[in-house]
């Protein structure tokens, strides 16, 4: 299992090289280095800054239930950086349709997020996504005490809207958004049944005390 030193020196800076590596790529194809934008570089800036912002909110719904099934704690390390980069992939995602697609033209702007679904959903979880990234410093964390834990849950409806608004945006070929839909079931399947099991747990604690010669943990 790597100490905390090591993750803080060698994993992390290592994960947030990997994490730009999505930016890098587009900056090479743009001089034409290792590949091109193809022909529609605006879509192309788009489509990729969304898919890969959607990948990493996946990646950090993944990172407790990962921690859980391999018995790695210091995965929990990583979660902020990945959260992060999550935000920071989605909202460049929205930044490259809102100035390079529509070039902040704002009756139309308006118009499109009121009247196709599918913007609509990617705005509000972008929306939902912003008090995340305010609030997660270590300073926010305390301040807010429990109220913390609560409101980042709302990364849940946030993965299933990024999903949603993914599989309407593709409308033919779906097969991805079903693939990220269903790892994000499973993710929050377990979630659900963690929570029933612990809960059972506690129910049953007490009948253990009464129980003659029981013992309790």
């Amino acid at each position: 299992m790597p100490s905390v030193v090591a993750v803080r020196r060698y994993i992390k800076p290592s994960l947030f090289l990997a994490c730009l590596l999505p930016v890098i790529l587009l900056l090479l194809h743009a001089f034409n280095i290792g590949g091109t934008l193809g022909t529609n570089p605006v879509e192309m800036i788009q489509d990729t800054m969304g898919q890969w912002g959607l990948r990493m909110l996946i990646i950090t719904l993944a990172v407790t239930p990962l921690r859980d099934w391999f018995n790695a704690p210091w995965l929990i390390m990583l979660r902020r950086m990945l959260g992060l980069f999550g935000f920071f992939y989605v909202l460049m995602h929205f930044l490259t349709w809102l100035i390079l697609d529509q070039d902040l033209y704002w009756p139309g702007i308006l118009t499109d997020v009121a009247k196709r679904p599918f913007i609509t959903i990617g705005f509000a979880a972008l929306l939902m996504l912003i008090p995340l990234a305010v609030t997660s410093t270590n300073r926010m964390m305390r301040r807010l005490g429990k109220r913390w834990k609560t409101l980042h849950r709302l990364i849940y409806p946030i993965a299933l809207l990024g999903v949603w608004h993914y599989w309407w945006q593709v409308k033919a070929d779906i097969r991805e958004p079903l693939l990220y839909l269903s790892i994000v079931a499973v993710l929050l399947a377990w979630r659900v049944w963690k929570k029933w099991r612990s809960s059972a747990r506690r129910r049953a604690a007490p009948a253990v005390a009464r129980t003659p010669g029981g013992a309790t943990d």
